[in-house]
């Protein structure tokens, strides 16, 4: 099946993938008990309730090592599996399934688990108006995927390089000299989107008067977001970022602002536990 993202070459991921697990010598185990025209069926499937990410490419990584591998791939990404849900079944070569077993399983579990956390904090806060964004705190390598399993799971990617709009925060502050400074310097820089931290109210109208597109609410109390909503009144989206949790997003929701932007579906997501068990074919 054809799986494409921006700015993603799956063949160079698999590849590199492969070339790690398999070191100088390859599946020394796997060539040494098993016949090279032995065959396998499998089935990966889930021991917990998920949302199901990676898929594609974990089938990418099986027909990389047998090109005449059967595939019936069994959830739909973004779909809501059940604890021993089946999410794919395989046929095919028996060295070639446990060679490239551990890579697919890494993935399709790291991807899952991303997208499984996102749908929770995007069910808490349903109703509210409130648009959850992930973040730029990715493992380096694997942003693209990352952010494509948050999607899957339900959230709006936030930027996804550097260059996407200017973010203004603390430090930048420190050595402009003031949040309006800063801000006037992207401006006359001709930055289109420029997203603004800030952590007090009394920073908020020097960011707005000088040409700030977006306010990034930062560690700011539930009390302090209402105020800074109503002070904004509009003129630009608001975003609560900072120490969110499952257990206190709905209520930062409930503030009224439009974003919530959580570093954590990245940064601490679990793996799913999903398995995959071959028997001779």
């Amino acid at each position: 099946m054809t799986f494409t993202l921006d700015r993603f070459d799956l063949d160079a991921f698999v590849a590199a993938t492969l070339a790690e697990d398999l070191g100088d010598h390859g599946d020394i185990t796997s060539r040494a008990t098993i016949p090279a025209d032995a065959r396998f069926a499998g089935v990966m499937d889930s021991r917990e309730d998920v949302i199901v990410a990676g898929l594609p490419i974990a089938e990418a990584f099986f027909r990389t090592l047998d090109a005449d591998v059967g595939i019936e791939i069994l959830a739909d990404e973004g779909a809501r599996v059940g604890a021993g849900g089946d999410l794919m079944r395989l046929t095919g070569l028996a060295r070639a399934m446990l060679t490239a077993e551990r890579s697919a399983l890494n993935t399709v579990q790291h991807l899952t688990g991303i997208a499984t956390m996102t749908r929770r904090y995007v069910d808490a806060i349903a109703g509210t108006g409130a648009t959850l964004l992930d973040t730029r705190k990715t493992i380096p390598g694997l942003r693209v995927l990352e952010k494509y399993a948050t999607r899957m799971g339900g959230a709006t990617n936030h930027r996804m390089r550097l260059d996407d709009a200017a973010m203004i925060k603390d430090n930048h502050v420190a050595v402009a000299g003031s949040v309006g400074e800063a801000v006037r310097r992207a401006v006359a820089a001709g930055i289109e989107r420029i997203i603004v931290e800030v952590d007090r109210i009394d920073q908020i109208a020097p960011a707005l008067d000088a040409g700030a597109t977006h306010l990034l609410l930062d560690n700011m109390a539930n009390d302090t977001l209402r105020d800074a909503v109503a002070l904004v009144d509009g003129r630009v989206p608001t975003e609560a970022s900072g120490g969110v949790r499952l257990d206190t997003i709905r209520a930062i929701a409930e503030t009224g602002v439009d974003f919530i932007s959580v570093g954590r579906l990245t940064q601490s997501a679990p793996a799913a536990d999903i398995g995959l068990d071959f028997s001779p074919d």
